[in-house]
């Protein structure tokens, strides 16, 4: 394929705006699959994200397009997920493009992860064409999306915005001509030495790490040795290839192409997204600037519910294979055993993941349940002796005597809702200690940015604020710095034994109402014993609540006989000598007891 007929470029848009439906119609339009492979969602081959109907992880497609103009155009699709926790995704998929379709639902209009997406587009300088989908549908407010598009761009006009319906396929070959038309061929030069973008990957147990490259420069051929020059690793190319949408082996890329390097390399540590590949004999001589890693946002702990920690291992290793944003450590519970403090983009990663693994992995292959506890942000602790502590885990919070200042992530969370949603919206962020910056328009729109505490933003702010908008709000944050807050450590004990997996951090001002809540909800979730189990909830020291869960014990009126009350209390004086001879921590906890902390 000559270098002007490729185009490389990627999908962006706001969650559920039709990105994945629309690259089904253009795989159906440039026959790129058969009809008897045609499916829905053909791009999003995870379980997880078919039965959410979201794309998670970003998937690569070719596609040979026959102009009008006679000529023949090969098409680089890549097909990126919307929502906010997943702009890691959007932003390595864009390294590898020139240029990107900006997908807006004429329904709903112009919404928060359209605007971030539009800005990580123009951070690269990336041309975009404006496309408007379910023009079809009768809610569908095509004049006000419009308007919302020019008010995001003056560049945004009706005469250059497409009307599609993804779903019937109106409209859509005439995004196919404008992709030839308004975006640009590959720069590269094919002469040069090889430089090629590493912008994802993905484990094979039998062939070592796949590498995604996009190359900028020069030529990849099949079993040709390779060099990572960030890592310093060579290896041989066991065999190279393009997506179709399928790995479809190729003999050789040249410059412009988006395809697959086989590299054989074991440890997926040394193949980093963002890498730049160059050949062992004739090296480039400044590698790609490539982008930031994936920072993870939340942490939770992942325990297996029956002590099968292998079945667990397996299942989180293969996952962090093929997953770089998602992050784990080992990590010891006394109550819940040995299981893994994993790192997650934000508490919709947090969900998707925990549903990957049991789904997926442990409750099909190995009939294995997931404890799942309660998520929890960075923490940066100012020991009084000068220290200072990265702390991702509620157990590894110091002591209150030894801490000097605490530190927490806050973030910039523009929030952009109807005018009429206004008051609700400020309501609720003061709730959550956000504090306004900036009130502007976009369009008809409203657009509040705060500054908040990624914790209060990590778990329920984002359906609250559904809620309270009555669905027309959208969220999009980014991440500020870290400042001081008053935060204290709340410690639950159980039968006056404490439970380490049960701790979670939060502001001291909310301390007494969560802890009341806390064993409330405890007290009808902890599983009930054959006498009386005590929980309270202590900070620093300090028990702010006490509950105590109520006795599950046998009926002393044995077989509706009438007996008297000396004979019962004897039975019950029995029963509790003999019981209470359980150790302190034989209480097997359920998931419910952990999502109590969670509906807090």
């Amino acid at each position: 394929m000559k270098q002007a007929n490729i185009r490389n470029l990627a999908i962006i848009a706001h969650i559920d705006h039709g990105k994945s439906t629309l690259a089904d119609q253009i795989m159906a339009l440039t026959q790129t699959v058969s009809e008897r492979e045609q499916h829905a969602q053909l791009l999003d081959d995870m379980a997880v994200e078919q039965a959410h109907g979201v794309t998670v992880k970003a998937r690569t497609v070719r596609n040979f397009y026959h102009a009008e103009d006679g000529q023949e155009y090969e098409y680089n699709l890549i097909d990126t997920p919307g929502h906010v926790d997943f702009s890691y995704e959007v932003a390595k998929s864009l390294a590898a493009t020139e240029g990107a379709l900006l997908l807006v639902d004429a329904t709903q209009g112009v919404q928060a992860q359209t605007i971030a997406n539009y800005r990580i587009a123009k951070e690269r300088h990336l041309p975009l064409i404006p496309v408007l989908n379910k023009v079809d549908m009768a809610a569908a407010d095509i004049d006000a999306a419009l308007a919302q598009l020019h008010d995001l761009d003056a560049t945004f006009t009706p005469e250059t915005t497409l009307l599609i319906s993804a779903k019937t396929g109106q409209g859509v070959p005439a995004v196919l001509e404008a992709i030839k038309d308004r975006l640009p061929a590959p720069n590269g030069a094919t002469q040069a030495p090889l430089k090629a973008l590493v912008f994802d990957s993905l484990y094979d147990p039998y062939q070592g790490v796949i590498a995604y490259v996009r190359l900028m420069d020069g030529q990849l051929k099949d079993q040709e040795n390779l060099r990572l020059m960030q890592a310093g690793q060579s290896f041989k190319a066991k065999a190279i290839g393009t997506f179709t949408p399928n790995m479809h082996p190729q003999s050789q890329l040249t410059t412009g192409d988006v395809g697959y390097v086989v590299t054989g390399i074991k440890d997926p540590k040394q193949v980093r997204v963002g890498e730049t590949l160059t050949a062992q004999a004739q090296p480039t001589s400044t590698p790609l600037a490539g982008y930031q890693p994936a920072r993870p946002m939340v942490f939770a702990g992942l325990y297996p519910q029956n002590n099968d920690y292998p079945a667990l291992k397996e299942a989180i290793q293969k996952l962090g294979l093929n997953d770089p944003s998602f992050s784990y450590t080992e990590e010891r519970s006394e109550a819940l055993g040995v299981g893994f403090r994993c790192g997650f983009l934000g508490a919709f990663h947090l969900q998707i993941i925990r549903e990957q693994i049991i789904r997926e992995r442990l409750h099909d292959e190995y009939g294995v349940d997931v404890l799942t506890t309660a998520p929890n942000v960075t923490y940066h602790v100012q020991l009084k002796n000068g220290q200072r502590m990265v702390v991702n885990n509620p157990v590894q919070f110091p002591a209150f005597s030894l801490i000097e200042s605490v530190a927490e992530p806050f973030v910039q969370a523009a929030i952009t809702m109807p005018s009429e949603s206004l008051n609700a919206v400020l309501k609720l962020t003061e709730q959550h200690k956000g504090t306004l910056t900036d009130l502007g328009n976009q369009g008809d729109l409203v657009v509040a940015t705060v500054k908040m505490p990624l914790s209060e933003v990590a778990y329920h702010f984002f359906s609250e604020l559904k809620s309270v908008s009555h669905g027309f709000a959208s969220l999009s944050t980014r991440f500020l710095d870290d400042e001081i807050s008053d935060l204290v450590k709340i410690e639950v004990d159980m039968n006056y034994a404490p439970v380490d997996a049960l701790a979670f951090v939060v502001h001291r001002e909310d301390a007494p109402m969560m802890t009341q809540k806390l064993v409330g909800q405890l007290k009808v979730t902890v599983p009930r014993q054959l006498y009386p189990t005590p929980v309270q909830a202590r900070v620093e020291g300090k028990v702010l609540a006490r509950v105590d869960v109520p006795p599950l014990r046998k009926n002393a009126a044995v077989n509706g006989e009438a007996h008297s009350v000396s004979k019962k209390a004897a039975l019950l004086r029995r029963q509790s000598a003999n019981k209470r001879r359980a150790t302190q921590n034989a209480v097997k906890l359920p998931q419910s007891v952990f999502n109590a902390i969670l509906e807090l």
